[in-house]
């Protein structure tokens, strides 16, 4: 009854908060009235809460009755739920507005999966009561797994991350417009501070102390609450040693049989499939994204070398200053998360004879190859990225390739193939379709 109570006081809450919030549009708009529950997940901090509000607010612009819409938090420590206390979210609305039918209403459950087994519920309310049901997560295999046993053909998913460059800008009252030469040096400008401070937006325009701070918290969180404590993680200095090497290791091929010798040299007792775990659990709560070395047998490139990229620059050069000058590095993981919004885990890298960073599928087939460099005004450097993306391109067929820079721009023909240097803020601001 108390627990009941309480729901009840944060349902009128929000009904009784007539003033919206003042929120950050993003690049990624949620769809209403599909039929279909949504489910938004991201790493935590990204903005995953904002966005449903977002929508909320677009529920209530096009006439929604704000008693319709049904918001519930369960970061909200007063909602320590088990599954079948879940229920008593229906029960206190139908008790504060009795003449309403649920059919009418709109749910959105943030962070749903702090409730074990919550998708039942959700099944339930979505085959009785309402299609309208919006949900979030910072686990995506959490999420998908429990998706994917109960409530499959029922869902459209998405994935929002940290702020990407254009949001940046935007966020930051700068005109995503390099056409003209005013504003393209304070596109440069900003670029170089994002490719540091990365994009989580409560971050953005603060103190570099205060900013660490934060992130650093981010991180605690991330290791402490969603790893350690959801997975029953027992061998923290095993976990701890191995984040620490995958983030010396970003942007660079590592194998797992590498590192469990790493670790048994080190004294640290544990076996190769926990490490798989654990890379499992990094991946789930988004703190790095694996990049495979093509193959076109997948049993191979499930056994062959990887390589780790990390969610976010800022977050990265909080925990690790090694980093913070490395704006080769940087560039490059901020390339490889820009590239995974757009194609998802259709991205390799290719390593024959020559490395080639970046290989993009579309439907199953090879689309470009793109290589990241920094500065290409070495003589040497630009000659081993560009053999790189040709060999790259000769193998998979293809007749142009992409380098991405931070400033150099020309175009090139290379052994017939074209190649193409850009700018990575032009390729990621502009309308053309370089990809």
């Amino acid at each position: 009854m108390i627990r009941k109570n309480v729901i009840k006081s944060i349902i009128a809450n929000q009904h009784n908060q007539a003033k919206q919030e003042l929120l950050f549009s993003r690049k990624l708009d949620l769809p209403i009235n599909t039929g279909k529950i949504i489910v938004l997940t991201g790493v935590r901090r990204c903005g995953k809460t904002s966005l449903l509000k977002l929508t909320l607010s677009k529920i209530h612009n096009i006439g929604i009755d704000v008693r319709h819409t049904i918001y519930i938090s369960f970061d909200d420590e007063r909602l320590d739920m088990q599954v079948d206390e879940l229920d008593y979210i229906l029960q206190a609305y139908r008790e504060l507005y009795t003449e309403t039918e649920l059919e009418k209403c709109y749910f959105f459950f943030d962070e749903i999966q702090n409730v074990s087994n919550w998708e039942k519920f959700v099944r339930r309310v979505y085959d009785n009561e309402t299609t309208n049901i919006f949900i979030s997560g910072s686990n995506s295999k959490q999420l998908g797994s429990e998706i994917a046993t109960s409530l499959r053909g029922r869902t459209i998913q998405y994935e929002l991350y940290p702020l990407s460059f254009e949001e940046y800008l935007l966020f930051n009252n700068v005109k995503p417009d390099f056409h003209t030469d005013k504003n393209k040096s304070i596109i440069v400008k900003t670029f170089y501070q994002y490719l540091k401070e990365g994009g989580f937006p409560e971050t953005i325009n603060r103190e570099s102390e205060l900013r660490n701070r934060i992130l650093n918290d981010y991180f605690i969180v991330l290791l402490f609450r969603d790893i350690i404590e959801r997975y029953k993680v027992t061998k923290i200095s095993a976990l701890k040693y191995f984040i620490k090497k995958l983030i010396v290791n970003i942007g660079k091929p590592f194998s797992i049989n590498k590192l469990h010798n790493e670790l048994k040299s080190q004294g640290i007792r544990t076996d190769r499939e926990y490490l798989y775990d654990v890379l499992g659990f990094i991946e789930a709560v988004y703190l790095g994204q694996r990049l495979y070395k093509f193959d076109y047998s997948v049993v191979n490139r499930e056994m062959s070398e990887r390589k780790i990229y990390f969610i976010d620059n800022g977050l990265l050069n909080a925990i690790s200053y090694h980093f913070s000058d490395n704006y080769g590095l940087l560039l490059e993981n901020a390339v490889y998360i820009w590239l995974k919004q757009k194609f998802g885990e259709n991205i390799f890298f290719y390593n024959q004879k020559n490395e080639c960073d970046f290989v993009l599928f579309v439907k199953d087939k090879p689309s470009n190859c793109i290589q990241v460099c920094f500065d290409l005004s070495d003589l040497a450097t630009r000659q081993r990225e560009i053999e790189g993306l040709h060999s790259a391109l000769e193998y998979f067929k293809l007749k142009s390739g992409i380098i991405i820079t931070a400033e150099n721009e020309e175009e090139l023909t290379y052994n017939q193939k074209t190649i193409k240097i850009i700018p990575a803020y032009k390729i990621m601001l502009s309308k053309d379709d370089f990809l």
